[in-house]
């Protein structure tokens, strides 16, 4: 899969390679943990484990079923997690006797509701780069300094896809009929992933077609977007990276109502303060569609024959609390920022890397 980055710097050579020790993800909750109620909010800390791995194993210890247990999002595998679950207050002498050298149960708290998928305030991320130069330094805290204003395009990460990246084409094998898959959550999980990648396809053709409207004049422009003198005046005085179009489905940022993009000049005003955000569809006959020239490029990439409930994803977001500290004799920068839910801090990394 291709991605466009608005970073213009040449690729920089460096050592990521997740783990425990080199990636380490930290939940914030959506909410304050009332201390009393039905239900136990349990601090969780896994390494090498999925979510849904550990899941199995707390609710095996507890004898409940693994869908008896809430979680407010999923965690990568490859690193160190500190998450929370939910369960009943019933089960807190048996938790008690929970051992697991992979698991390690931090703290516990009452609550009234049982936790879900979304309660979740953002991520804390903790990551070290190896081998890295200390001129590559100077050029990616450069890069996260842009990122730190600017924002960054929220492209699904490579997880989402599968070892093999292929996840998307069974996904799409399972929608057209020409493939079963009898497991439920392999089959949902296939399905997203193909929705993710075709999220990814369109936000990789805006983000270029934003680079375009930066780089040529309004003649040129006319012949490679297709659209008219005025409209491209319009859209070209926008500063920002990401360039709204008329009919693009905007959301007020970090949280907020969905709606379409009808004046330009004030809204690019508004997502340059970070009020709002344009957002991607995940296709599905249920959700808002956008219109006009932005309705053009979501169709590109979205089949709405699909019964699929669908929704919208912010297509940019912005890192923010960012901290590096370059380690000369190790040759390691050493990366903390936060992110909203559902973004993932490895394409914050593949942009900084250009």
């Amino acid at each position: 899969m291709t991605k466009t980055n608005y970073l213009s710097h040449s690729k920089i050579g460096l050592l990521f390679r997740p783990n425990s020790d080199d990636f380490v993800v930290s939940e914030i909750p959506l909410y304050e943990f009332s201390g009393c109620g039905e239900h136990l909010m349990i601090q969780v800390r896994k390494k090498d484990l999925t979510t849904w791995q550990m899941l199995d194993i707390v609710a095996n210890h507890l004898n409940i079923k693994t869908k008896d247990i809430g979680y407010a999002g999923l965690k990568d595998k490859n690193a160190m997690t500190i998450q929370y679950i939910s369960c009943h207050k019933s089960n807190e002498n048996r938790l008690s006797t929970f051992k697991h050298d992979k698991i390690k149960i931090l703290n516990t708290y009452r609550h009234k509701n049982k936790l879900k998928i979304g309660h979740l305030k953002n991520n804390r991320f903790f990551i070290r780069l190896k081998q890295v130069k200390k001129s590559s330094s100077t050029i990616l805290n450069e890069a996260i300094k842009t990122i730190a204003t600017n924002g960054m395009a929220n492209y699904f990460g490579y997880q989402r896809f599968g070892i093999d990246g292929d996840n998307h084409k069974k996904g799409e094998a399972i929608l057209k009929e020409a493939t079963k898959e009898p497991n439920k959550k392999l089959k949902k999980f296939y399905i997203s992933a193909y929705q993710s990648y075709n999220f990814n396809m369109w936000l990789s053709k805006r983000v270029e077609v934003s680079k375009l409207i930066d780089e040529f004049n309004i003649n040129e422009l006319k012949n490679i977007l297709n659209i008219d003198t005025n409209k491209l005046q319009n859209i070209k005085k926008q500063t920002q990276p990401f360039k709204l179009l008329l009919g693009d489905v905007l959301s007020h940022y970090p949280y907020g109502r969905l709606f379409l993009c009808e004046d330009i000049n004030t809204e690019s005003s508004r997502f340059q303060q970070k009020l709002i955000s344009p957002t991607g569809i995940l296709i599905g006959q249920k959700t808002t569609q956008a219109t006009n020239e932005a309705g053009v490029y979501e169709k590109m990439f979205c089949d709405f024959d699909y019964k699929l409930n669908g929704s919208r994803r912010y297509a940019w977001v912005y890192p923010t609390d960012i901290t590096s500290n370059y380690i000369e004799d190790k040759k390691h920068l050493e990366l903390e920022f936060s992110l909203p839910k559902g973004s993932y801090a490895t394409e914050f990394v593949w942009h900084i890397c250009g």
